[in-house]
């Protein structure tokens, strides 16, 4: 397997198109749409207030109504635009498969989780909703949550040179986890969350995960989960018969084996896994995203925004 080198200027001399890109998806997809996918939820109930004839009926609780007999209103704190947070793994393992790392069309996991997230702003973008973009893994970085021009260019440009930087293995790892109890401590109250990862690491601790998106619930955020694999190698373990080598582009130790040879127990493990992860995120109402990225970021893109449309 290739070891992963800066990429050179004129390999990316069109790299701008790839925000024109991730809007076509979004044009594709707001044609003849009337409903967004995300709506702001940041609104805040303060409390009641008897109803007074000639009002709007809009806010009475008739609920309320029901138990008492009288007519009481809601009354809001603040009502603002959505805030959404969008979190990167940039650990070793997202650079996977590394040799695909300048094709947009057959991207590795990194490249389709930073062409997917630029659509995703696109889209908050035309809703004047703010946007802010944590980076985890071999990478610390946060930003102020925003919705203007500067502020999206700001962004991208972020995540082209995490895309283009060389890194070095063996560095030091920023656990997801601990990433997530900060989002939940840190982030206005009732944000959506969105998070690209393989979640590899999650495997080594279960639980620790589990616990910080139970957290992030309890702040009353919104998460959206895309689990980004590619499927063939990464959970079906589809490989050809003979001798490999394989390169843990974390450590960069190296392993010779026949696939055949573990292929039915590296299947069970990543079977129980999934469906470990599955049925907490079902527990707790969190979006679950299963993404191949032989499939494309346009398609899975198109896919999950048409099944928020018929949430809403």
């Amino acid at each position: 397997m290739p070891e992963l080198k800066n990429l050179e200027p004129f390999e990316y001399r069109d790299f701008e198109h790839l925000e024109l890109m991730a809007k076509q998806v979004v044009e594709g997809f707001i044609t003849g749409l009337h409903k967004s996918p995300f709506h702001g939820f940041s609104v805040e109930f303060s409390e009641h207030r008897i109803y007074n004839p000639g009002e709007s009926t809009k806010n009475i609780d008739w609920k309320l109504f029901a138990r008492t007999d009288r007519l009481y209103t809601k009354r809001y704190e603040e009502e603002t635009n959505l805030r959404c947070r969008i979190l990167i793994d940039t650990s070793g393992s997202m650079f996977y498969p590394e040799a695909k790392m300048n094709t947009p069309e057959d991207p590795s996991k990194f490249l389709f989780s930073t062409l997917a997230s630029l659509a995703l702003m696109n889209l908050l973008k035309r809703q004047r909703d703010g946007v802010a973009l944590s980076l985890f893994g071999r990478e610390d970085f946060h930003s102020e949550v925003g919705s203007t021009y500067q502020h999206h260019k700001a962004i991208a440009t972020k995540l082209y040179q995490t895309l283009t930087n060389k890194w070095s293995r063996g560095s030091e790892k920023v656990s997801l986890s601990e990433q997530l109890h900060l989002m939940a401590e840190q982030s206005h109250r009732r944000s959506l969350i969105v998070i690209f990862s393989d979640f590899l690491e999650v495997e080594e601790k279960p639980q620790a995960f589990l616990d910080a998106l139970q957290h992030l619930k309890h702040a009353k955020h919104e998460i959206i989960l895309f689990w980004t694999l590619d499927r063939q190698t990464e959970q079906e373990f589809d490989f050809a018969s003979g001798p490999h080598r394989f390169i843990d582009l974390e450590s960069g130790e190296e392993l010779k084996l026949n696939p055949d040879e573990i292929k039915a127990l590296y299947r069970e493990e990543m079977a129980n896994f999934s469906e470990a992860l599955q049925e907490h995120c079902l527990r707790y109402k969190i979006d679950l995203n299963l993404v191949d990225i032989a499939d494309g970021y346009q398609k899975v893109l198109q896919s999950f925004l048409l099944k928020r449309k018929k949430q809403f």
